[in-house]
């Protein structure tokens, strides 16, 4: 099959110009991606994403007016179906805290290398969450120390007992392949499954469906 058919659509938001031009750069050597759009700021970049669609967004964290989160949140609602990774330099816990529990499909530190990056949007578009290697201590740390957030015990007696074995997957950071392949069923199949935990915990993404579990220690 040839990689270039159907080529994995990437938009870039930053407010760095220079930045911005050597990731575009690195994504041009590879046929497998086509940057489709830039944006220097959260406005810009909700525009860019109504327009293209793109399957991935690097999205920086500190942008002058809009930050990236009330971006994220905002694209979330236009772009559903968009992988959203933060790229940023911040490395502060309640950041990341924050980015993945308004949606974000990963956070990326800006010291990462080229392989690391090219390989993370791979992973993205194929549906999986990407957390930097120095940041998934703190998130597990963050989420160990805070508050357990209470939920109605109706939430959880929406899930199907098959629901809560995926979202205990998804807790876990297993892409649907993995899943697939521990509870022996079709991919297609567990992508339902993942719409029907969301639907029902009237979450927007599976990171947040994965902190949620991680918070109600669903995680078994």
């Amino acid at each position: 099959m040839d990689s270039t058919a159907n080529p994995i659509s990437v938009l870039l938001v930053d407010d760095h110009t220079l930045f911005r031009s050597g990731i575009r750069s690195l994504l041009q050597r590879h046929a497998e991606f086509a940057v489709v759009g830039e944006a220097a700021d959260g406005v810009e970049g909700i525009k860019r994403a109504q327009q293209t669609k793109p399957d991935v967004v690097l999205l920086d964290l500190n942008m002058p007016g809009m930050s990236g989160v009330e971006t994220l949140q905002l694209m979330r609602q236009d772009c559903p179906d968009a992988a959203i990774l933060m790229l940023t330099v911040s490395e502060d816990a309640d950041d990341l805290g924050a980015a993945l529990k308004a949606g974000a499909s990963g956070y990326l530190i800006k010291n990462i290398d080229a392989d690391y990056l090219i390989r993370a949007i791979r992973r993205a578009a194929a549906g999986e969450t990407v957390v930097a290697e120095a940041m998934t201590g703190k998130l597990v740390a963050q989420l160990q120390a805070g508050t357990q957030r209470e939920e109605p015990a109706s939430d959880l007696d929406k899930l199907t007992p098959r629901e809560k074995e995926i979202i205990a997957c998804l807790a876990r950071g297993e892409s649907n392949k993995t899943i697939a392949r521990t509870l022996d069923l079709a991919e297609s199949t567990v992508k339902i499954h993942v719409q029907n935990v969301l639907k029902k915990l009237k979450l927007s993404s599976r990171v947040q469906a994965a902190v949620y579990a991680v918070e109600q220690r669903m995680t078994r």
